[in-house]
């Protein structure tokens, strides 16, 4: 495995629309392995394709509960109940921190590696987690849609 470089904000990777991925094959799963790695070594609990440069519709998250790793291809969100506010933060925006509304409760729809149809519901850090990653398939950073922003230490 190796660690890959995780694009900052400003990258113009991370705003766009990432496609959808055609056929999960070795090199995917080659590329999830890598974005894991890549992951727990920055201490990160998601990371999406694009925050690797890679403008495709994967994320792998670990949000250190049952589920252990979740590695997700073409996923959609089909169920969102609920709303809350929480802090977040992201590999890609260092040391910048701000709270976002998202739904308490998601219903999720993927593949996983070895190409087969997967459904997962989640509430908590994992719904909040999944919809973070799904923001950045779409282009959108969480501090586009932060309600407010702050630098420096997670409290």
């Amino acid at each position: 495995m190796a660690l890959l470089d995780i694009v900052k904000a400003g990258d113009p990777v991370l705003k766009q629309v990432a496609a959808p991925i055609e056929k999960v094959d070795s090199k995917i799963r080659k590329l999830m392995e890598n974005m894991a790695e890549t992951m727990y070594k920055a201490d990160g609990v998601g990371l999406a394709a694009p925050q690797v440069g890679q403008s495709i519709r994967l994320v792998v998250i670990d949000v250190g509960d049952d589920n252990g790793l979740v590695e997700m291809v073409n996923p959609v969100i089909t169920r969102r109940e609920g709303t809350e506010i929480g802090q977040e933060g992201c590999l890609s925006v260092p040391n910048v921190f701000g709270d976002v509304e998202r739904a308490e409760k998601v219903s999720v729809d993927y593949l996983n590696r070895w190409g087969k149809k997967k459904h997962l519901t989640a509430k908590g850090l994992m719904a909040r987690c999944i919809q973070h990653e799904l923001d950045h398939l779409e282009g959108t950073l969480f501090i586009d849609v932060a309600k407010t922003i702050k630098q420096g230490e997670n409290k």
